[in-house]
């Protein structure tokens, strides 16, 4: 595909699966995805134990439901945002318009920050009530592993997202620059 704005052919080409797959943004939202799945799946699978004493089942984090809830839900909402901003990235070099690249561009800066954000305060939350869990609550140690994950993959996903964030940052200075030429050089700006 020939140049253009962030790095997209002209608008309407044809779509190239393997130009998409060797982009770092294409490449770090996969990998994204891939920890949210490793988080909200560990915590479903192995994040609540049962205790023959008691009825219900309690969550292996200090027994706080509230962490397993936040781990599980920004897990599953991460893995959604994930797939909506990989059919973005199929879409988008199909979007002519550099203000409606920009806007794309401006939304997953938002986006990225927003979710290394959430992926912070999960981490945290999830290693301090990890920390903070009374071994009488879990003699087999069942869980433990998966619980481990669950907060290895919440830090994981604090750098993927920033840099995707990142990414994006950068990928909206050259949009700004291509905005910028087609300003001042309208006979060579592209169809």
């Amino acid at each position: 595909m020939e140049g253009g704005a962030y790095g997209a052919g002209k608008a309407g080409g044809a779509f190239d699966p393997y130009t998409l797959v060797r982009q770092p943004h294409t490449i770090l939202r996969v990998v994204s995805w891939v920890f949210s799945i490793v988080v909200f799946g560990s915590i479903v699978n192995e994040g609540y134990l049962n205790n023959s004493a008691e009825e219900e089942e309690f969550c292996i984090y200090n027994r706080n439901p509230s962490a397993c809830r936040y781990g599980v839900t920004v897990g599953v909402l991460a893995f959604l945002t994930c797939l909506l901003y990989l059919a973005l990235d199929v879409y988008f070099p199909q979007i002519s318009s550099v203000k409606d690249r920009k806007k794309a561009v401006l939304s997953d800066i938002g986006v990225s920050a927003f979710w290394a954000f959430f992926w912070f305060v999960g981490f945290c939350f999830l290693a301090n009530q990890w920390q903070v869990s009374k071994p009488k609550d879990n003699p087999l140690n069942e869980g433990t592993d998966a619980a481990r994950a669950a907060i290895a993959f919440s830090f994981f996903s604090i750098f993927t997202w920033s840099l995707t964030a990142a990414l994006a940052v950068r990928r909206l200075k050259d949009l700004t620059f291509q905005e910028e030429y087609n300003t001042l050089f309208p006979a060579s700006a592209q169809p």
